[in-house]
């Protein structure tokens, strides 16, 4: 007979584990290790973590993101005002680096917890 995983409580909200970057199951965890990289399992509730990282789906999202606000902040930018090159480079530059990594952090964790929510089953204590 298969064993489900204990219950914690009701649901973490989705803005805590995207957010904070915490566990699904019971929203105390750290969720990454470092910026980008997801534990192998939750600290506190032992929740399997690292066979749900999420490949390229985060990446994918991200891009089409960051790329299309990017896209069309430096079109209004150079319509409005335009600046020379080196100032578009000023600007978007730190913005793509920053948003890129932001959004994927995010994204990740998202996805993650999405799948938690529809796949309890899948995840292993």
């Amino acid at each position: 007979m298969e064993t489900k995983p204990p219950v914690f409580g009701p649901p973490v909200s989705l803005s805590r584990i995207v957010l904070r970057g915490r566990c699904p199951r019971c929203g105390q965890g750290k969720l990454y290790s470092d910026l980008l990289t997801i534990v192998d399992q939750c600290s506190e509730c032992k929740l399997d973590l690292k066979q749900h990282e999420q490949g390229d789906g985060p990446a994918f999202f991200g891009i089409l993101i960051v790329g299309a606000i990017t896209a069309i902040g430096a079109a209004v930018v150079e319509i409005k005002y335009q600046p020379p090159f080196w100032l578009h480079g000023a600007i978007w530059a730190p913005f793509v680096l920053i948003a890129s990594v932001v959004s994927l952090r995010w994204l990740k964790a998202v996805l993650i917890a999405v799948q938690y929510q529809l796949r309890r089953d899948d995840f292993k204590s």
